[in-house]
């Protein structure tokens, strides 16, 4: 019993990190609909453009240090090299000061050429420099959560997540409504309306700092905490060969590089995009302000896409440290265990999520930002929720690949995606005129590109072949049943009672009906479930529901 507690020990903290992450999620999805309202389209379009040019800095500077630090604590410690553990984390925490340092510098001095000559939204330069500090609060931030997860616990990385969003929510509204009535003055003064949305998008990265800098806090306390203790393990190890600072550089590198490669090029289409986008409408005649609000639409569509995803993020990095451990030890068995429950887990999230936002996407963005028109944004979700299947298990396999050595394989995977990507997107803006909508339509290529190529790899590398049956199909029959009976809910609901109370009936049903028809079709067994986090609990309220045999 203790044996199969320890082998799902990595679905217990994922569980941990994906409940901090779907928390995380709510609260930013919650205090989006009063920070819309205050911004405007036009000032949520210049927050995204400048959010998108922060997050590829985050991935030059900290996205990578994670799984980096967690893969290479985890490898030393399978062998008992506490030492080398915590000279990882000192070598690491140095190198990301410097780079953070210096590229947070390029971001603020360099704003002006970013955002107006490369994304041609010259107004997104404010939200710009006020983010550039926050590079080097992430990147110390990225260094700690990874030495926790590779001891093997993601409680501080869940717990900082949480607190980091709820500043992040409160900071960003007060400095949002704070600097629109500001930059709304200087708008007056200038005669040019677009300050007021400009300014509230630079209040609104305001969080971003705020809410950056007390996770950090939090994770520097929780360190001291735990130094008497680490000092004690450190104390009592016996390892001769203690590995140099420049080898530990060289091996951080090494591991850095091809992370922040693939990262870089999985995550750059959103900067691509906007650049493209705007430059593309612009040449066809386009406003600036016509651009930041579709832009604006497109923001909404990512700030729900990435609620489902929170699964595939936990558990890619929960998945990391005993991988690295069933690697080194030449455990293939194990390994494939791992990555099919991981995979069924995340499929049995993103499945149905892809089908709710394709059959009632307007009742679901009218329930958040009811004050105003969600029609493109419903649109962009009719298009490109299917994607959410696609990213959420190319997500998985990026972390799954990297941490059986492949490092390589997400970085060309990724490239050749990007490659498809661009110009699909690139015939959907010239040739067809697709605005917007060809945004998301070009992501469901890339999306799907990536599934198939890290599929292939995997297969290569551990000689893993995904089940498709329990994983895929039986969640989608279930989805479709699901997504057919809320569809003609909550259209019937609406012609009586308000269209909100229509939608929140018809989603808790959604969701009621999604478990009872996967435990109907066999969709999830006992012993699946109780695999998983709280897994009796569930299944003792299931058999006494009568819906488990």
């Amino acid at each position: 019993m203790g044996k199969k507690k320890n082998g799902n020990e990595f679905l217990v903290q994922g569980g941990i990190l994906a409940a901090a992450g779907m928390i995380s999620r709510i609260i930013g999805m919650i205090y989006r609909i009063p920070l819309l309202n205050i911004m405007g389209t036009t000032g949520q379009g210049f927050y995204e453009v400048a959010y998108q040019i922060y997050s590829i800095a985050l991935i030059l500077t900290s996205y990578s240090m994670p799984l980096a630090v967690s893969k290479l604590v985890s490898a030393r410690l399978s062998k008992n090299q506490e030492k080398n553990a915590f000279r990882i984390f000192k070598s690491a925490l140095l190198l990301t000061l410097v780079v953070g340092g210096v590229v947070s510098l390029i971001i603020f001095f360099g704003a002006d050429v970013l955002a107006g000559g490369v994304m041609k939204m010259s107004m997104s330069a404010y939200a710009l420099r006020v983010l550039a500090p926050g590079l080097v609060i992430v990147s110390v931030m990225g260094v700690l959560r990874g030495f926790f997860q590779g001891r093997g616990s993601m409680v501080p990385t869940a717990v900082s997540q949480i607190l980091e969003q709820v500043v992040h929510a409160i900071v960003s509204i007060i400095g949002a409504y704070i600097l629109l009535q500001y930059g709304k003055t200087v708008g007056s003064e200038q005669r040019d309306d677009l300050y007021g949305p400009a300014f509230s998008a630079a209040g609104a990265t305001l969080g971003v700092i705020a809410g950056g800098l007390i996770a950090l806090i939090f994770l520097v306390l929780i360190f001291y905490a735990y130094r008497g203790k680490l000092r004690n393990k450190i104390r009592r190890d016996k390892t001769v060969e203690v590995e140099s600072f420049g080898f530990i550089f060289k091996v951080l590198i090494l591991t850095i590089a091809p992370v922040i490669l693939s990262s870089t090029v999985y995550n750059i289409q959103n900067v691509i995009d906007s650049a493209m986008f705007s430059s593309i409408m612009s040449a066809q005649g386009f406003s600036e302000e016509h651009c930041a609000d579709l832009l604006g639409s497109l923001g909404q569509y990512y700030t729900l896409f990435n609620v489902p995803l929170f699964m595939a993020n936990a558990l890619g990095s929960s998945i990391v440290p005993p991988l690295v451990r069933a690697y080194e030890n030449g455990n293939r068995e194990q390994m494939h265990q791992k990555i099919e429950m991981a995979m069924r887990v995340t499929m049995l999230i993103a499945v149905p999520s892809a089908v709710a936002f394709i059959v009632i996407p307007k009742p679901m963005l009218d329930l958040i930002w009811g004050s105003i028109d969600n029609t493109v944004a419903a649109n962009l979700f009719r298009i490109g929720a299917i994607s959410i299947i696609f990213y959420a298990a190319s997500t998985l396999t990026n972390a799954v690949l990297q941490g059986v050595n492949k490092m390589m394989s997400p970085v060309k995977n990724a490239a050749t995606s990007l490659v498809i990507h661009v110009v699909s997107l690139f015939i959907m803006l010239v040739f067809f005129h697709w605005s917007i909508y060809a945004v998301v339509a070009s992501k469901v290529i890339f999306g799907l590109a990536m599934c198939i190529l890290n599929s292939h790899d995997l297969r290569e590398a551990v000689g893993y072949v995904q089940e498709k049956k329990r994983t895929f199909v039986y969640p989608a029959v279930a989805a479709v049943i699901m997504g057919v009976v809320v569809f003609v809910l909550q259209f019937v609901l609406a012609l009586v009672i308000s269209d909100a109370v229509a939608t929140v009936i018809s989603i808790v049903a959604g969701v009621c009906i999604y478990a009872v028809s996967l435990l109907a079709i066999g969709g999830l067994t006992e012993a699946e479930i109780l695999a998983l986090p709280k897994g009796a609990k569930i299944a003792a309220v299931l058999q006494k529901a009568h819906l488990l045999k």
